[in-house]
């Protein structure tokens, strides 16, 4: 078989919990090449389950770093071994998973800059790590630090408007915090530190690569404004730490060309350009190509918003990070607990267990419900923190049970009724140009989708986001590429393909929930005053 032609291309890479992934994206944004290592099982040697090994204490939860390093290994010898041609590659950038922390060895660097083309990485960089098992986002083991921290800029609300995000427990300034009060002798001897993003940055780069800003906000560390290290909070957490960080640079910069060990041993490029990397939240936003004013929706175990914001307001929940491919502008994240579990559970109680029955309940009953509210969190809900079943008359009286079609109406648009307070409460607002991307099990539900249009007066259009913080990561090395004639992200991605229309907003719509949206608002008010008790 006749090889194929070449294809010139950009490489986005994913450090994900699970697994390194890679895919290859053409002049005309098409995805060629895909391939992936699976950590448990692809290297059983490094014994993970889900790609981490859960501490006897249940909090602690860590990744070996070489197992990165080796996985990354493997992926490249796959390419080699299939034929893919690494001189077409023009430029690379990548994703890691959020929060997690490299400690690298002092001395490690010069390791780097004198990698030999004849070894594998894994092979040559074994000693140059001062901590082996990586802290990452599942870890929940800082507590002590997050109320350290947080007492030290004079409160939760504080930190938040400083950094993006009150004190959480898997945020790096928190686990670095950790390592130095209990592991000191380690942390005086690693040279730097850096997030997964820029660990495999560096990987590629043969040198360490900065922290971007849009990583850098997932930290507790980085001041969103200023796009600087917060003094304050750098001296909260550990002594030496500016230095052992660098400084952060905005997420589209060139961070360097490709090191001479990948030209050698895989034929990569000399020019070959490596775009700053970062985390795997931002870089599924610059896949879903969002815009100013676009919100995608997750709807999944749990339910997560992503928001393009222009001027946030930090709150107590949820997330503010620099913009990935805006620097000027902001993204958020909320996260609600209450996902399709709780849209199953329902559906199993009050549709017979069939969707299609739910469909047609939602169906049966006019927008707004009739003025019945309904909350429904089997599990503590994050945003807010309630929990149980809650459900209110036209008239705002708890009542004890709904009908089951208004039980099924009312749970949708509760859930996202919730959604869009919540995401305004960050300084979110719907603009004419609004577009909600739908992702996840839910948005195969034509029906689900048709309130989640109507609540946000805004299409709703679905797209599959499989790979989409690879994909994104591709699409910002091109961006990368263009960084210096100014083009907008969007213009760089025009040619990739569209996501499909997939419901309108009813006519009225706007009128029903607009008479809806502050009465949910009050209710929610009223029962986070209320004390939480267990779930009966």
């Amino acid at each position: 078989m006749a090889a194929p032609a070449p294809r010139r291309c950009c490489l986005g890479w994913d450090f994900s919990t699970q697994q390194v992934k890679v895919v290859a994206v053409d002049a005309e944004l098409n995805v060629f090449y895909e391939d992936s290592v699976h950590f448990d099982r692809d290297l059983p040697e490094f014994g993970t389950q889900g790609g981490v090994h859960v501490h006897k204490d249940g909090l602690t939860v860590t990744s070996p770093v070489l197992m990165w390093v080796q996985a990354l290994d493997i992926t490249l010898e796959k390419m080699k071994a299939c034929g893919f041609d690494f001189s077409q590659v023009l430029a690379l950038s990548g994703a890691g998973q959020q929060h997690g922390s490299v400690y690298w060895e002092a001395g490690a660097s010069q390791v780097l800059t004198r990698l030999s083309p004849d070894l594998p990485l894994h092979k040559q960089l074994q000693a140059c790590f001062s901590i082996s098992d990586c802290p990452v986002w599942m870890d929940s083991s800082t507590t002590a630090q997050c109320r350290q921290l947080e007492a030290a800029v004079g409160g939760a609300q504080a930190l938040s408007g400083l950094t993006g995000s009150r004190a959480y427990e898997r945020f790096t300034g928190n686990q670095i915090a950790k390592i130095y009060q209990q592991k000191p002798e380690d942390y005086s001897r690693t040279e730097r530190i850096s997030l997964v993003s820029s660990f495999a940055a560096s990987l590629f780069c043969g040198s360490y690569s900065p922290i971007d800003y849009s990583d850098g906000s997932g930290m507790n560390l980085l001041q969103i404004q200023d796009k600087v290290w917060s003094q304050a909070c750098l001296g909260a957490c550990a002594p030496h730490l500016e230095e052992k960080l660098g400084p952060p640079v905005p997420p589209c910069s060139v961070v360097g060309p490709i090191s001479s060990y990948y030209v050698q041993r895989y034929g990569f490029p000399p020019g070959c350009k490596v775009v700053a990397f970062t985390g795997d939240n931002p870089a599924s936003l610059a896949g879903m190509r969002l815009e100013e004013g676009d919100i995608a929706v997750s709807l999944g175990t749990s339910d997560t918003l992503f928001l393009w914001l222009k001027e946030p307001t930090p709150a107590l929940e949820g997330h503010i990070f620099c913009n990935p491919v805006d620097p000027q502008h902001y993204m958020a994240l909320l996260c609600f607990k209450n996902g399709s579990l709780m849209r199953e559970k329902i559906r199993d109680e009050s549709a017979a267990c069939s969707w299609s029955e739910f469909s047609k309940a939602l169906r049966s009953v006019e927008m707004g419900n009739r003025g019945n509210l309904g909350f429904y969190f089997d599990v503590m809900e994050i945003t807010p923190e309630v929990i149980g079943r809650h459900r209110f008359n036209a008239e705002d009286r708890e009542v004890s049970a709904f009908p089951r079609d208004v039980e099924i109406r009312a749970l949708v648009e509760g859930q996202f009724m919730a959604k869009r307070i919540h995401a305004e409460g960050l300084g979110y607002r719907v603009l004419p140009k609004t577009k909600i991307l739908a992702t996840g099990g839910a948005s195969h539900n034509k029906d689900i989708l048709q309130v989640l249009a109507d609540v946000f007066g805004a299409p709703v259009y679905v797209t599959d986001t499989a790979n989409s913080a690879c994909v994104g990561s591709a699409y910002r090395a091109f961006h990368g590429l263009a960084a210096g004639t100014d083009a907008p992200f969007s213009e760089v991605v025009k040619l990739a393909p569209n996501p499909r229309l997939a419901a309108t907003p009813t006519p009225g719509a706007s009128q029903v929930y607009a008479a809806l949206l502050p009465r949910y608002a009050q209710l929610e008010q009223r029962l986070l005053s209320q004390p939480q008790g267990p779930l009966e």
